[in-house]
């Protein structure tokens, strides 16, 4: 008799009844780490509408610049290597205080 009750189990005719559930748990996942990467890197500003400019690794033969100006964002390398072959002026001039302020004055 216990058996019979068991085979006739209507609740569980449907094998896919449990893959909607899989389904949410991914996307529950996908969301947290989402979440996760965006506040290990620091990077909220890549959620907001403002623009911003970030350096990364300044002052070394990788550094690149990322800047975001309304929807389009830019990123720009320094090139390993290369250099202007003396193609250029001088715009100015920057001092470092012992603060750790850099200031900079514009040449006329």
């Amino acid at each position: 008799m216990r058996r019979g009750k068991f085979l006739n189990n209507s609740e569980d005719d449907d094998p896919m009844a449990g893959m909607a559930n899989l389904f949410d748990v991914a996307m529950v996942f996908a969301l947290a780490l989402m979440v996760a990467l965006v506040t290990r890197f620091n990077m909220p500003e890549m959620m907001t509408n403002e623009d911003f400019t970030i350096v990364k690794n300044p002052g070394k033969p990788n550094m690149e610049i990322i800047k975001r100006t309304g929807k389009t964002i830019e990123k720009y390398k320094g090139t390993k290597g290369k250099s202007s072959n003396g193609k250029g002026k001088k715009v100015g001039t920057a001092y470092q205080l012992e603060n750790g302020e850099i200031i900079y004055i514009p040449e006329d």
